[in-house]
């Protein structure tokens, strides 16, 4: 007998996330975002850049301890994990467009590309090693491998 698609358990993969990974790399984007920004004179779009990327990873590291948080307890709702994305996006979403609409003279629009070009970097670090083991043939994903889930 199937559970009805309401009633099923909330589930969530395990995926090799590496928030320090993340960082480092979001760092080396953001100083060399930041070094052609100065070259093209406008070194501010460069600084807002980066902050895009950080905002875009406090966000990945907030879903990590939203989805952990809630799928410990005893009766996960998908309702509830909806409600926290929908909340932190809207907040993520309106300091971003607050920092390039107050710095939009300096570069803050940056700020917005630095958080796209991050949702790109999340997926590709998150997607590769999940199709680098499909691949393989393997089922299971070495979360370890390269270092551990939980880098943070």
């Amino acid at each position: 007998m199937t559970t009805p698609a309401q009633d099923a358990p909330l589930v969530f993969p395990s995926v090799a996330f590496r928030p320090v990974r993340l960082f480092v790399i979001s760092i080396v984007i953001a100083a060399a975002a930041t070094a052609a920004a100065t070259v093209a004179g406008h070194p501010m779009v460069g600084v807002f850049f980066g902050v895009g990327l950080l905002l875009g990873l406090l966000n990945a590291v907030l879903v990590q301890r939203s989805v952990a948080s809630i799928t410990a307890k005893e009766h996960p709702m998908k309702s509830s994990m909806a409600i926290n994305s929908a909340t932190r996006l809207a907040i993520i979403t309106v300091v971003g467009l607050i920092i390039a609409f107050v710095f939009r003279h300096a570069g803050g629009l940056g700020v917005l590309f630095g958080l796209a070009l991050f949702q790109v970097l999340l997926v590709l670090s998150t997607a590769l090693p999940v199709w680098k083991k499909l691949r393989t043939g393997t089922t299971e994903i070495d979360v370890t491998e390269g270092g551990s889930a939980s880098d943070d």
